[in-house]
């Protein structure tokens, strides 16, 4: 269900919460729909359960899930975990667009490159 980059600098948690984000925005799991509890889910994955534990506190500190005491974790829906994903691309957008200026790439460079990365998308 879960795919980790045991290679990358990215800590674990921050792969579980991103990837269960991302999986939230995109429909793959339903609103409501059960998480593995944090002891199953450290099993598979083959991580220590406080990782798997900081995970669903930022998930559920974000609204991404929710907790139910003695039943376990849920996700809250789709809203929260896309406005989360759409933070996440403006705050990369931004900080491509900076880079960009601080080497000299004009802003009308930027804008015809934006374009013509988001029109190609659409066919």
């Amino acid at each position: 269900m879960f795919t980790l980059d045991y290679k990358s600098r990215l800590p674990i948690y921050e792969q579980l919460y991103k990837s269960i984000t991302k999986m939230a925005a995109l429909g793959a799991v339903d609103k409501d729909e059960p998480l593995p509890s944090v002891r199953v889910l450290a099993q598979e994955l083959g991580v220590n359960p406080n990782t798997v534990q900081k995970a669903y506190q930022m998930l559920e500190r974000d609204g991404i899930i929710y907790s139910v005491p003695g039943k376990g974790s849920f996700v809250s829906g789709g809203e929260a975990a896309i406005l989360q994903q759409k933070e996440i691309a403006m705050k990369k957008l931004e900080e491509a667009v900076l880079a960009a200026a601080d080497c000299g790439v004009k802003a009308s460079e930027i804008l015809d490159t934006v374009h013509a990365i988001y029109n190609g998308r659409e066919e």
